[in-house]
């Protein structure tokens, strides 16, 4: 844990060869990581732009691009769960995600399919499967906790998503007969970004918006308890210079929760973060906030189902991008 009396854990929110080779390990030992998570936009970023990965695409050419594509990412995640082994066994988290084809969010079976097999084929018990918070994935999230699978539910906006995550893992739980680990992935700084600059226009103080709603599901899953699952603020890092770049960590740091973040704004984070408890707040306080934004005629509603449906089609456009050039 980054702060053991919080049980609060920092995740790096990268996945790239040269890194797990070098920094990686010193953010583990060091303590300042315990875990790392991956979606189709970072190995996007890593299988197109970096050089470590022309070698080994090299010698794949004779299988289809989704095969290269797992194969790649499959000997990344191997190796970062292979780095973050000691973490798991003594209970320091140690937890890496890989996620599913985005393209199966809205299919149930295809979903815990493509996960048993992933899980299986990566063989490393600190590999959690990541799973779209869809209608779908709801059904696939209680299959693949019920055989003992760790899920990352993500793409979480909204508070009715949280808690169909909260239940898939709860009714997994029971017909697993034990306790699986389980994060419900809550994306922060895009819904300030999509915001802000029309609250700005009305006099509406900015970048509260996603924590405000972030912190609101946080309780919500707090209250619900169920074991082994806890919340992880994902889509941390800022944009531009407007605040500081460990913001939507001090703004969010809670007891029992998970932040994952780019590796610069843990760094920031570490050096100047303020690691005070900050969550939880009251209803008040945060119904006090979106009472603003309704006043202000803005429908917060609207702007979640947005970021709910430009989430999903940028997973599917990152993942094309991927099966195209590899």
């Amino acid at each position: 844990m980054y702060i053991e009396a919080l049980k609060f854990s920092l995740w790096a929110d990268f996945i790239e060869r040269d890194y797990l080779d070098n920094e990686f390990t010193q953010l583990i030992d060091e303590g300042i990581i315990n875990g790392a998570t991956s979606n189709p936009a970072i190995f996007k970023n890593a299988i197109l732009n970096s050089p470590a990965y022309k070698e080994q695409l090299s010698t794949l050419g004779h299988l289809e691009p989704k095969q290269r594509y797992e194969a790649v990412a499959i000997y990344d995640i191997t190796k970062a769960a292979d780095i973050l082994e000691l973490s798991y066994q003594t209970g320091n988290d140690g937890y890496v995600s890989i996620e599913v084809d985005p393209f199966l969010s809205n299919d149930a079976q295809g979903t815990i399919e493509e996960g048993k097999r992933l899980f299986k084929t990566i063989r490393r018990a600190n590999v959690m499967i990541k799973v779209p918070a869809t209608n779908a994935g709801y059904i696939a999230m209680e299959e693949l906790t019920a055989v003992g699978i760790p899920v990352n539910a993500t793409l979480i906006f909204k508070k009715e998503q949280a808690i169909a995550c909260a239940k898939a893992f709860q009714k997994g739980c029971i017909k697993n007969g034990g306790s699986v680990q389980t994060v419900i992935s809550i994306f922060v700084s895009r819904v300030d970004r999509a915001l802000d600059a029309l609250l700005v226009e009305k006099g509406i103080e900015a970048a509260l918006s996603g924590i405000y709603n972030s912190a609101d599901i946080y309780n919500t899953i707090q209250k619900m308890n169920v074991q082994g699952c806890r919340a992880l603020f994902a889509s941390t890092g800022v944009k531009g210079d407007s605040l500081p770049a460990h913001y939507y960590i001090d703004g969010l740091l809670a007891y029992d929760s998970v932040n994952t973040a780019p590796v610069d704004t843990i760094k920031a984070f570490h050096k100047n973060g303020l690691k005070k408890q900050v969550l939880p707040l009251t209803e008040e306080t945060i119904k006090g906030h979106f009472k603003k934004l309704e006043n202000a005629g803005i429908n917060f509603e609207e702007v979640l189902d947005k970021q709910i449906a430009d989430g999903l089609v940028a997973f599917e456009e990152a993942f094309k991008d991927i099966l195209e050039h590899v």
